[in-house]
C-alpha cells in the first residue's frame, strides 16, 4: 500500500484536505451556511480549533482516500477519473450522510444540508483530480 505514488498523493490530498478545508468551509461555506445552523455554537470559534486533531485527521483522510483511488482507478489513472471518484466519495459523504444527519439530528436545515452536499462535491472532487494527476504523472504504467 505504501508505494511512492501513494505517498505522494496522501501527502498532496492531506494539504489539500487542511487548507481546502479551511477554504471551502472556513472562507466560502461559512457565509453560505449563515442562517442555516440549527444549533448554536456548534462549530469552534477559529482560536478554539484543535490544530493537533485537525493536521491528523486530514492526513488520515488524505492517506486512505489516495489509496482507495489507488484500487479504483485500476491503472487508469488521470485527472477526469480521479474527479469522478471525487465526486462520487463527496456525494456519499456530503448528500447521504447529510440527509442521515439530517434525519436523526437538529444541526441544519434541509438547505444547509444540501448546500454542504456541493461544498463536499467541490472539495472531494479537487482532492480526486489532485490524485489523478499525481499517480498518473508518478505510477508504473501498466503494460
Amino acid at each position: 500500500m505504501l508505494s511512492k505514488s501513494n505517498l505522494i498523493s496522501a501527502l498532496v490530498t492531506a494539504a489539500w484536505a487542511y487548507f481546502g478545508g479551511w477554504l471551502l468551509w472556513g472562507m466560502v461555506g461559512d457565509q453560505m451556511m449563515d442562517g442555516h445552523m440549527l444549533t448554536e455554537g456548534l462549530m469552534r470559534a477559529d482560536d478554539q480549533i484543535d490544530m493537533v486533531h485537525l493536521i491528523i485527521g486530514s492526513l488520515v483522510v488524505g492517506f486512505f482516500f489516495s489509496g482507495i483511488y489507488r484500487k479504483y482507478g485500476q491503472s487508469n489513472y488521470g485527472a477526469s477519473s480521479g474527479f469522478l471518484y471525487g465526486v462520487l466519495i463527496g456525494l456519499l459523504i456530503g448528500l447521504g450522510e447529510g440527509l442521515v444527519n439530517y434525519a436523526v439530528m437538529n444541526m441544519t436545515d434541509i438547505t444547509g444540508v444540501f448546500i454542504n452536499a456541493v461544498i463536499y462535491m467541490v472539495f472531494y472532487g479537487i482532492m480526486g483530480l489532485l490524485a489523478g494527476l499525481i499517480y498518473q504523472k508518478t505510477a508504473p504504467k501498466v503494460a
